[in-house]
């Protein structure tokens, strides 16, 4: 009886195996949330109230992990940005770490589907939702990557202008969230991976990008699964975001998306950090709105309309009906991105991850 029951374990196993790598990928558990939200004035986040869980599996080994919707003012479609997993018998690799707040959340996720040591952490940017949870996997044991520029980006701004005083008390850096393995950005070697980890077998290429959404980006391909974790140059949820005083700029996120579509075949899967998962082929219309935007708010500009005068004009007014989340500080962040990086000279050259911006033109 009991040799029996082993043999129906194990067939049940292996017809297991076979149903997961016949099943058609990707596999939403979770679709985001779609909207509207509002909140109540003076809302802040209760992270107590924020669950993460697999919302999307790409591979029977590559899942992702996200939050839920209608709880965090920053991204209520769903809260923090996307971790990517891999996992098997050589250990997990993820790709981010979402927020400080629900890192031992994150890893109660992991523990749902592998028990697992957390070997490899790479980080695709330096915002808070992507690598806040960097220093609680670190000292589970993660050997954390990531682009030198993202290294600079996490650390104290030598720069930086003196806190007002009342202004929140910001925490001091903890060492361990950093990156302890960087490469760089080559513009010779564009789309070529900076390392390739060979893990759970699957073959990981982190590749850096130009400076786009921030300037210490990494995008993260998954070979065998036909995969590339694309994080926040591209988003559906939301308009565009170039964090230009962190290196980020909208010609940058053109190149990132002309780059993508060498990267990418038509079956390749797209992870963006917010929204949902895409295919090369819905980049297109994104990238024609930025082309668009640019232009016109340079044609105004160049005409003398100061950055109100534009703000005023919705000019997203023709995208707003295809696009999710397009709350008015979205619709504003955008346009004021597009009217600093079609000035005179451009936006100020980066350094260290950085740029030193100009503060707002509001009158003519």
């Amino acid at each position: 009886m009991k040799r029996w029951l082993l043999s129906m374990a194990a067939l049940v196993a292996v017809c297991g195996a076979i149903l997961a790598e016949d099943a058609k990928y990707p596999i939403i558990v979770t679709p985001p949330g779609t909207g509207p939200f509002t909140f109540p004035e003076g809302y802040k986040t209760d992270w107590s109230k924020v669950t993460i869980s697999v919302t999307e599996k790409l591979a029977p080994n590559l899942y992702i992990l996200h939050g839920n919707a209608g709880v965090d003012t920053a991204h209520p479609d769903a809260s923090g940005g996307r971790v990517a997993v891999l996992f098997g018998s050589d250990g997990v690799l993820m790709v981010d770490t979402e927020n400080a707040p629900v890192a031992e959340k994150t890893l109660a996720a992991i523990r749902t589907f592998s028990d697992a040591p957390i070997k490899i952490v790479v980080n695709s940017h330096a915002h808070s939702d992507h690598v806040g949870g960097n220093a609680f996997f670190a000292k589970q044991g993660a050997l954390i990557l990531a682009q030198e520029n993202l290294r600079r980006e996490m650390m104290p701004d030598p720069n930086a202008s003196a806190q007002l005083a009342g202004a929140p008390v910001v925490a001091p850096l903890d060492p361990m969230s950093l990156p302890v393995m960087t490469y760089a950005y080559d513009p010779a070697t564009e789309g070529k991976a900076a390392m390739a980890i060979h893990m759970n077998g699957e073959t990981v290429d982190l590749i850096p990008m130009m400076p786009s959404h921030m300037g210490g980006d990494t995008v993260v391909r998954f070979e065998k699964a036909n995969v590339i974790y694309i994080q926040d140059f591209y988003r559906n949820f939301g308009y565009p975001f170039a964090d230009q005083a962190n290196g980020g700029s909208i010609n940058g996120m053109l190149q990132a998306i002309d780059l993508l579509e060498k990267l990418s075949d038509n079956n390749t899967i797209l992870v963006p950090g917010h929204g949902t998962l895409i295919h090369r082929k819905d980049m297109l219309p994104y990238r024609r709105m930025l082309v668009e935007i640019l232009a016109k708010v340079k044609s105004l500009r160049n005409h003398g309309d100061s950055l109100r005068d534009v703000l005023a004009m919705n000019l997203t007014q023709p995208y707003d009906a295809v696009t999710l989340g397009d709350v008015q500080s979205s619709k504003d962040r955008f346009i004021t991105e597009a009217y600093y990086e079609t000035g005179p000279g451009g936006l100020p050259p980066v350094v260290d991850g950085r740029r030193k911006m100009p503060a707002p033109t509001q009158s003519r």
